[in-house]
């Protein structure tokens, strides 16, 4: 017999009654019933009842054992008696007499419980990970990222991918967040950089001919951690192609992730028509450029019918350049108690409060009500209805400004009103496209121009767009939305040197900055590139997704916490004074 284990802990059933077996695990509950002990003995793979009685020459050693102790056990496999089958189990029809059992590793007073739904601070559960990782919750987590994982790399390769690995150590370059240095010891006062993402390898993979290219990249950022986005590394399936057009892009992606959606979401919906949404319309309907498409609510511009009306504060603001007035509508929504609470919660955010009318029924038809609906009258308040589709029972809400002061909590206001009235269909994953991104934005106080999106991408008409208005140039850039998250990234590159130069000099970078920090591209794209575009999905936050999980450490192995520690490892660590020295550097205090 095999030194630990003839069976797993999910593999007996009623065939197996009269064979001795051996199982190996951790002991996972205990439980006395008269003298006889029954433990419950779980391994990766499932849970086996064990039973020892005082007759057994190995009770005493039995009795000694406690919770996640690691042991091995024989025994002899009998049937439980029909009363006792247990049908949540696959082994639930037997159980285990014991007649050996060696304790392969005890264990201390445990900081925390693996049996059970016990909650635990965010701390006490990263430190103890390996513990945590004990509970069965995060044993099906982990093994459904690895599953979607490899799910992945047989979809890339059924189209024809392959994958190559780029680069961990390499130069820094700016791509919209903090660089992880790492000192170099051959040249000292120099250093390399973990890559933020395998960007400008994949590019270069494609001037390189070769046609298609995937990873499953790790990727590195010095980022601010938020409970959808890792501090430190994350990991992405990283895609790029040659000759292709942005639907091209598209068609690749969407049987990728679609497929992953449909095989991991537990009978969730899966949208098939993945609808594109320009980022400008996003932006209006929705307040976001990650819409959740499974909340119904649109947002629309109403201003005509507050223009030049006896609602003092939207009027005024109207006369200001750039402003308007914009309505999330709440079907359902129309009670007085809703609308207020609704007021409390823009008030939260910072406003004033939120403006509102409320449609109902007072026996003489149908009559607004609200503070709004008595200053602009009901002429204007009809209007609004008719415009919003609205009805007996519904309400509207309002905000007023410059559309970029406020459309952040207008988008939350409307996830909000979603939510509170049951309108977002929870049992759904709903993805949209959003494109159209522009490449450049005006600083509001010096009037500057710089990038507002992917520097890189291709403008939408390439060098002739670069020769008007640069506000008004759009960028071959997009992203995937779902649910409320950003999955996928992506664009058509920029791969002609004259348009890059051209672009970068728009916002006020000479070809020579160009040329110092992007200058293994730049001269690649000298000798003959091809159009190329791709995209990077979000491993952890489409896994985060398909586990219904609300924070992303909950399917990351061995995350990091809110303040970027390992509290497990110890990491970041103090250097010793010995590898200072050897990479000639040396560590300033802080005040």
């Amino acid at each position: 017999m095999h030194a630990y284990r003839s069976h797993s802990c999910a593999d007996l059933t009623k065939a197996d009654v009269g064979t001795k077996v051996r199982l190996s695990g951790w002991v996972h509950r205990i439980r006395d019933h008269g003298g006889i002990l029954f433990i419950d003995l779980r391994d990766h793979y499932g849970i086996t009842q064990v039973l020892c009685d005082p007759d057994s020459p190995v009770f005493a050693q039995v009795e000694k054992v406690r919770s996640e102790w690691c042991i091995r056990i024989d025994g002899v496999v009998k049937a439980r008696a029909d009363t006792l089958v247990n049908p949540k189990l696959p082994t639930g029809e037997i159980e285990v007499f014991v007649d050996d059992i060696e304790v392969l590793g005890a264990a201390d007073e445990l900081p925390l419980i693996v049996f059970g739904d016990q909650e635990y601070p965010e701390e006490t559960r990263l430190r103890y990970r390996y513990l945590d990782l004990r509970r069965d919750v995060m044993q099906k987590n982990m093994m459904l990222r690895s599953d979607v994982v490899a799910s992945m790399r047989r979809r890339m390769w059924d189209q024809g991918f392959r994958e190559y690995q780029t680069p961990i150590i390499t130069a820094s370059s700016p791509e919209g967040a903090r660089d992880f240095l790492v000192p170099s010891r051959l040249h000292p006062g120099k250093f390399y950089a973990l890559p933020q993402a395998p960007q400008q390898f994949k590019q270069l993979i494609m001037v390189s001919g070769f046609d298609k290219y995937f990873q499953i990249a790790p990727c590195f950022r010095d980022e601010d951690p938020r409970a959808d986005r890792s501090p430190t590394d994350f990991y992405q399936l990283d895609l790029e192609m040659s000759f292709v057009t942005q639907q091209d892009v598209f068609d690749t992606i969407q049987p990728v992730l679609g497929g992953v959606f449909e095989e991991f979401g537990g009978g969730r919906k899966v949208d098939q028509t993945w609808e594109q949404i320009s980022y400008k319309d996003s932006a209006l309907w929705y307040g976001t450029d990650k819409p959740d498409l499974r909340n119904p609510i649109k947002m629309q511009v109403v201003s005509d019918h507050f223009a030049g009306s006896g609602f003092a504060i939207f009027a005024k603001l109207l006369e200001q350049d750039g402003t308007q007035i914009r309505a999330i509508p709440a079907p359902g929504g129309g009670s007085r108690k809703f609308c207020d609470r609704m007021n409390a919660f823009a008030q939260k955010e910072g406003l004033p409060g939120m403006g509102y009318i409320f449609w109902r029924d007072q026996g003489q038809g149908l009559e607004a009500a609200g503070p709004l609906a008595k200053n602009i009258g009901p002429e204007r308040t009809e209007a609004i209805r008719q415009q919003l589709g609205l009805e007996v029972g519904d309400a509207a809400f309002f905000l007023g400004g410059k559309p970029k002061q406020f459309e952040s909590v207008a988008g939350r206001a409307r996830t909000v009103i979603g939510e509170e009235l049951n309108l977002t269909d929870k049992d759904r994953f709903a993805f949209a496209w959003i494109v159209d991104f522009p490449i450049y934005e005006k600083d509001a106080e010096t009037g500057k121009i710089d990038f507002e999106h992917n520097p890189f991408s291709m403008p939408q008409g390439g060098m002739e767009a670069l020769q008007g208005d640069p506000l008004d140039v759009l960028g071959f850039q997009y992203d995937l939305a779902c649910n409320g998250y950003e999955l996928v990234s992506g664009a058509i590159r920029n791969h002609r040197p004259e348009i890059m130069f051209k672009a970068f000099e728009i916002a006020g970078y000479g070809e020579e900055e160009v040329r110092k920090r992007f200058g293994g591209m730049v001269n690649a794209f000298r000798f003959g590139a091809p159009p190329h575009g791709g995209c990077a999905a979000g491993i952890d936050r489409i896994v985060m997704l398909l586990a219904d999980e609300a924070n992303i450490r909950e399917v990351i192995m061995f995350p990091m916490n809110q303040r970027a520690e390992d509290v497990m490892m110890g990491a970041p660590s103090e250097p010793t004074s010995d590898q200072l020295m050897e990479l000639r550097l040396r560590s300033i205090p802080q005040d």
